[in-house]
């Protein structure tokens, strides 16, 4: 249904976007990703027409839509982060209005979207007394209106507290069911929950197309085990996990350098690999290991960075009681939709 073909989009000497290309099929659910400036809404703009892509061609079922722009827009229907609506009229006058506007019978279709989106409650107010919540259920009404093929939304839930989210959510879900939707957001738990396929832009590039489940299998075999022993130091704590097969590295944990409990999966595995590797895993994370006192005496907290998909809490189960240490904690932690966006955007891996 859309198709981007080496799409790029220059402001001056600044590009923005730099020649993607991506398909979407109908009935796919997409979920846009990217930092700030990534180039995500003007991908987003430049698919509705609203932009004109400085390179490239973008096809809506087809056609070029630089050479059909009014057939390609009566399928796309838009909703800016800050939907533009008029403030001042009643939100029944506003619906009937937008409809009359893109030419549809405002007696059958608004009475749709009222039910659809939930706003019997609020069509007597003015839209500028609405909460954000029912001010973003009113941009969806507006972006529908015309009944279209392809919903475009940037930044649907933004702004929207706790419940006004989730009501969002089930109504883009329902949506979702007829039509080709493309969401363009921060919340990664949002892209697990609503979408089939993530895209992801770093840099005004793609950097990873893949289903979401795939997405995460593909990036997230890399996982991290929390060791914390008493009975041992240290050092021989760091020493005994390094000799383990399937270990990539192991660094200290808490102190002197270490990362805080709070840190993602991938920051512990990343350390791992900086201070330490298979090989040289003794030398280089001994000397930074950290230890606190409990009852037991001293506790030795190690991080282990585990290649491939290997589960090795067996291996340092085993170990542990071999030496004679009295194990505190065994704590695995794999990788996230975050850790995997964090590494595609910060100029990890992007093949």
């Amino acid at each position: 249904m859309i198709d981007v073909q080496q799409v790029s989009r220059r402001f001056g000497s600044f590009t923005a976007v730099d020649g993607i290309s991506l398909s979407i099929r109908k009935g796919e659910i997409v979920g846009l990703l990217g930092p700030n400036g990534a180039g995500k809404t003007t991908t987003m703009r430049m698919i509705t027409g609203f932009l004109e892509p400085s390179a490239g061609t973008i096809l809506i079922d087809g056609k070029d839509i630089l050479l059909n722009p009014k057939e390609s827009r009566r399928k796309i229907g838009y909703m800016p982060e800050s939907a533009p609506l008029y403030s001042d009229m009643i939100t029944a006058d506003y619906l009937e209005y937008v409809a009359r506007v893109q030419g549809v019978d405002p007696a059958v279709r608004v009475s749709e979207l009222v039910r659809m989106c939930g706003l019997a409650d609020v069509m007597h107010k003015n839209v500028g007394e609405l909460s954000r919540g029912y001010r973003q259920r009113v941009g969806l009404a507006h972006a529908l209106m015309h009944d279209p093929e392809i919903l475009i939304l940037d930044e649907p839930t933004s702004g929207l507290d706790p419940n006004q989210i989730i009501e969002v959510r089930k109504l883009i879900r329902d949506i979702g069911k007829t039509r080709t939707v493309i969401i363009s957001t921060h919340i990664l738990g949002e892209v697990e929950m609503l979408c089939d396929r993530v895209v992801i832009i770093s840099r005004g590039k793609i950097v990873a197309d893949s289903p979401t489940a795939e997405l995460k299998t593909r990036f997230g075999h890399r996982s991290t085990v929390r060791v914390s022993c008493a009975g041992c130091s240290a050092e021989e704590l760091v020493k005994g996990l390094s000799t383990l097969p399937g270990i990539a590295g192991v660094t200290a944990a808490g102190s002197s350098g270490a990362l805080p409990d709070g840190s993602s999966p991938e920051d512990r595995a990343a350390s791992a690999d900086r201070t330490a590797s298979s090989d040289g895993a003794a030398d280089s994370g001994a000397s930074g290991a950290s230890e606190s006192e409990t009852p037991d005496g001293k506790l030795a907290s190690a991080l282990v960075s585990v290649a491939g998909d290997a589960d090795v809490r067996g291996q340092v189960s085993r170990l542990v009681s071999s030496r004679g240490w009295i194990l505190y904690e065994l704590a695995l932690e794999r990788n996230s939709l975050e850790d995997v966006f964090r590494t595609l955007t910060a100029g990890g891996e992007a093949s």
